[in-house]
């Protein structure tokens, strides 16, 4: 059976380039997985997608003529049905076998064997594997309709259809054609009104030939970059873009680098077939502007690498990927540096114009703008949030911090009104600082508007100081407090208030910067600086929500589900600040020989005291009679006292190793003693016993949940 390798290429209009990435890998994954699942490649056969602006296609190495034959074993129906007294077939056997080709002289063949309680027939089989052109045919079918496409178009076909300039297609883009070879040999599929031949287009303008003809599946990415002068692999070309870019920051000199941005890099990327990096410039001036602000304008609008120096200031020099490769570039490097001052203009008269009025000043503005039509206006949600951030300040720093917090969330959703962040929303915070810092306010609370938004994404950087943590917290706090009282809850993976990730900031904040703060207080006081009636009591339901983010969090910080679910089970309302150290308690715990006893004990006990019911922790010592119970209460006389201390002292690690000595008193305890002795009180007061043991032993965590 021939195998050779395959290529298949669809060559179109301008692909969008935010997606284009997504495009080709979907294209050529569901194309591969299609011609697998019809038994046409081999177990060793490889995908090499391709993706440049005017190009999907795919390389599939080991690809079969025809796939190999199959035997199947078909059931047909219970013999009762299909077989009367006689043993002869029925007339709904001979019909379903009809169905099937066969005939009655196949029923001499067909084979018995158990099928539930009943005995059916099966007919054995030979299928005829899939010709190349045939399931080709299909997989490109269903890679194109399989495709993340964002938005579709409609077009009308030229040619090849039955009404020409009548007959619509819809796909991304419009398709020019289609090019399909096995090995040397075209194969003969169709799709979007396209026949298969082995011809493409290269680049638009610097291609050695108008129409690249592909020799061989092989050579397909060699002739595209030679007669075509297109790098079609993305990653291929990714990496040339990377590769220019460090190169042409070299000859800058002087520590220069371009910035790293990823998505930036991917869109470029998807704009060019043929990358060529030049180095451009604007005038010094313009560096009076915040960066931030003017690299925004570069990467967001004109798609260029702004270029930092060695502290990670930005220059004045900036790089720009070109799709041509001119003998000459002075022409294109002049039309971009002309084309970006306008943008960077824009942006000083904003930063200007700004300036001429103090955040204090926009404050009241805020009245007017609508923040939620049932939480009401920004005015009235910078008011709650000052009273949750007063709060926070004057509990974990008096006064002073309670002032400045003030101060910050008064302020800090002041920028949403320049012009700046107007232009540029991803802005808002920033500029509030540099605004701040122009009004000569302190820089605690220039920092905190910034800060006060953080962290904005998984891994990003918590505030960097009290005063804007408690801002952010303050912030946090009120959004999911206002969004869960009025119903607004994230749903599956729809969450467009970002309500996870500010809960989970929250838990980063109380734990990370080890704030003691009751978490049951702060929820209730969330909820407390709303209007009566405006909200529904939905604080439990809030509770719920962030204890699940703080045990994602614990998790993807390493910790096992028995080991997060011990260390906060019975402390989740309370000091989030003490769980680390709580989880890193548990964790040196289970390294200890006499874990799993103890917990498997205490899981034991903790089951005893759920049946009897409410249980007062109190042992009367005459009423012990076993030698077992009187040792048990002896070592927790001994015991006991060390552990409090070394827990209140905050050493928990310490506090479960002395508790670990109780394990072989516990043990005699359950062998010795029977708990619910018929006289009660003798059969309360070992419950008393087992109650002060569980007390004693969950201080730092829920050891049963340790229990395997």
């Amino acid at each position: 059976m021939t195998s050779k390798n395959l290529l298949v290429e669809l060559f179109v209009e301008e692909l969008p380039p935010k997606a284009l990435k997504k495009l080709g890998e979907a294209f050529s994954s569901v194309l591969f997985e299609q011609l697998k699942a019809q038994g046409l490649t081999a177990a060793d056969s490889v995908v090499t997608p391709f993706a440049s602006p005017r190009r999907l296609a795919a390389h599939i190495t080991g690809v079969s003529a025809k796939a190999a034959d199959k035997a199947v074993s078909q059931k047909l129906m219970p013999v009762a049905v299909g077989l009367d007294a006689s043993g002869n077939a029925t007339p709904a056997l001979i019909k379903k076998l009809a169905s099937l080709g066969a005939d009655v002289s196949a029923v001499s063949t067909l084979k018995r064997a158990p099928d539930g309680k009943a005995e059916a027939l099966f007919y054995d089989s030979t299928v005829a594997g899939a010709a190349l052109a045939d399931g080709l045919q299909k997989a490109l079918l269903e890679a194109i309709a399989k495709l993340p496409i964002p938005k579709v178009m409609t077009y009308q076909l030229e040619s090849g259809c039955e009404l020409p300039g009548w007959s619509s297609v819809s796909f991304v883009r419009p398709a020019h054609s289609l090019l399909a070879l096995h090995g040397s040999d075209v194969v003969p599929v169709q799709a979007l009104g396209l026949k298969a031949g082995n011809t493409t287009q290269g680049h638009r303008f610097e291609a050695l030939k108008p129409v690249v003809t592909v020799k061989d599946a092989d050579s397909y990415n060699a002739v595209l970059e030679t007669d075509g002068a297109v790098i079609a692999s993305f990653d291929a070309r990714r990496a040339e873009i990377v590769r220019q870019l460090a190169e042409a920051a070299t000859k800058v000199g002087n520590g220069a680098k371009p910035i790293d941005d990823d998505a930036l890099l991917d869109e470029v990327t998807a704009l060019v077939e043929r990358p060529n990096v030049l180095i451009c410039e604007f005038e010094t001036q313009f560096l009076d502007v915040p960066q931030e602000c003017l690299i925004l304008t570069m990467k967001a609008n004109q798609k260029y690498f702004p270029l930092l120096d060695a502290q990670g200031k930005l220059t004045n020099k900036f790089l720009v990927v070109s799709n041509i490769r001119p003998a000459d570039a002075s022409a294109v490097t002049g039309g971009n540096e002309r084309v970006v001052r306008p943008r960077l203009a824009d942006a000083k008269f904003f930063f200007d114009q700004d300036r001429r009025k103090t955040l204090a000043s926009r404050v009241e503005s805020l009245g007017k703008v609508v923040y939620h039509n049932k939480l009401g206006t920004q005015g009235e949600r910078v008011e709650r949030v000052r009273a949750i951030a007063k709060a926070i300040g004057e509990k974990i720093g008096g006064a002073t911090l309670a002032q400045q917090a003030d101060q910050a969330a008064q302020l800090a959703k002041a920028d949403l009104l320049t012009d700046m962040v107007g232009e540029f929303p991803e802005l808002q915070g920033i500029m509030g600082r540099y605004y701040a810092h122009h009004d000569k306010l302190a820089p605690e609370v220039a920092d905190a508007i910034e800060d006060h938004y953080k962290p904005r994404f998984a891994g990003d950087t918590l505030p960097r100081g009290q005063v804007g943590v408690v801002v952010a917290l303050a912030d946090k706090l009120e959004t999911l407090a206002g969004m869960f009282g009025i119903g607004n809850l994230p749903t599956g993976d729809k969450d467009p208030f970002a309500l996870r990730r500010h809960a989970l900031g929250v838990a980063r904040m109380l734990i990370e910067g080890d704030l003691k703060l009751q978490f049951h207080e702060l929820t209730r006081l969330a909820f407390s600086v709303f209007p009566a009636g405006m909200l529904q009591d939905a604080a439990v339901q809030l509770d719920e929500f962030l204890i699940e983010r703080l045990k994602g969090y614990l998790k993807d910080s390493g910790y096992s589900s028995a080991e997060v679910d011990a260390a906060i089970y019975a402390h989740q309302l309370g000091l989030w600040s003490t769980i680390p150290r709580r989880l890193s308690a548990v964790r040196e715990f289970q390294a200890l020989p006499e874990a799993p006893a103890l917990a498997a004990a205490n899981k034991r006990v903790g089951n005893i005291l759920k049946k009897a019911g409410e249980v007062d922790a109190h042992v009367s010592e005459v009423l012990l009679q076993e030698p077992a119970e009187k040792a048990l209460y002896a070592a927790l006389k001994d015991v006991v006292p060390k552990a409090d201390a070394q827990f209140d002292a905050g050493d928990y690690a310490a506090s479960l190793r002395t508790l670990a000595a109780l394990r072989a008193p516990v043990d005699a305890f359950f062998d010795g003693v029977m708990v619910n002795a018929e006289q009660t009180d003798l059969r309360l007061n070992r419950q008393g016993l087992l109650k002060s043991l569980h007390d004693a032993m969950n201080r730092v965590a829920d050891l049963s949940r340790l229990a395997v």
